[in-house]
């Protein structure tokens, strides 16, 4: 078995060989989710439980029908939550609809207009969460205090944003960022601001366990050719953290040829 292979992705007690987990809103129809999310190789998708149909409207389409949980591993989350109350009923409920399923991404929002989390009400909401049997992906800011209070609760991955829900900024405080993955023992989830490839390389060459997107899929001009690039944006940064970048030199320059035993040319030749 190769290296790459053996580059396995633990989450609780699941295993995936993506490092690129996916939302489902946005797209034009089902149809489309499906085969974004084909392309981009992902294993978890994520679903908007107040938003999207999963049976709670019997005589809507329903997401399971194109995304089985017999295929790929759905992780609720609580998008539009504003009170931990909110959110731990959602998840509740989201667990009695799949049968039992523990594993939960965890959003608190504190402003309908820059969708930041309210770390407050995440922090009570995770602690009644896993007291509950959940496995807690959460979503938080990227404070590194925030995210060892969240870790030392319990939750099994952290969720830093990178800039805002679906502002495709990019990241915008890579030293926060690398702040929370050099404490963390638990996966370190770049949620939220990816806009484009580069910024999801930019994240897994930090050292980032996996990178979350949506909206920079869905809202792309062709989003199967951009799920598609954003796969190989993380596989990309993923084996670039691994073979570790050449130092930076600053002052001087290393030619990238060898130069002892060169050939120079006879005087008077």
């Amino acid at each position: 078995m190769s290296k790459q292979e053996q580059d396995i992705l633990r989450i609780g007690e699941r295993e995936f060989s993506s490092r690129l987990l996916v939302g489902t809103g946005k797209y034009a129809d089902f149809q489309q989710t499906r085969e974004a999310i084909d392309a981009s190789g992902a294993q978890i998708v994520t679903l908007a439980i107040r938003r999207i149909n999963i049976g709670q409207d019997p005589s809507a389409p329903n997401l399971l029908d194109y995304l089985p949980p017999s295929q790929f591993t759905l992780l609720p989350n609580t998008a539009g939550c504003y009170t931990a109350d909110d959110a731990v009923r959602t998840l509740r409920l989201a667990r009695e609809l799949l049968d039992g399923h523990d594993l939960v991404k965890l959003e608190v929002l504190g402003d309908a207009q820059n969708l930041f989390p309210n770390m407050p009400e995440t922090l009570k909401a995770a602690e009644t969460l896993v007291k509950d049997g959940f496995k807690v992906m959460v979503y938080c800011s990227d404070d590194p205090i925030q995210a060892r209070m969240l870790e030392d609760i319990g939750c099994v991955a952290i969720m830093p944003l990178a800039s805002l829900i679906g502002s495709g900024m990019g990241i915008l405080n890579p030293w926060n960022l690398r702040l929370i993955i050099d404490q963390s023992r638990v996966p370190v989830i770049v949620d939220a601001g990816v806009g484009t490839a580069s910024d999801a390389t930019v994240a897994m060459e930090l050292g980032c366990d996996a990178v979350l997107m949506n909206t920079a899929i869905a809202g792309a001009r062709e989003p199967i050719r951009m799920a598609r690039a954003m796969q190989l944006a993380v596989e990309a940064g993923r084996n670039a953290y691994l073979a570790g970048r050449m130092p930076r030199k600053f002052y001087s320059a290393d030619p990238s040829s060898p130069t002892e035993g060169l050939l120079t040319p006879r005087k008077g030749g």
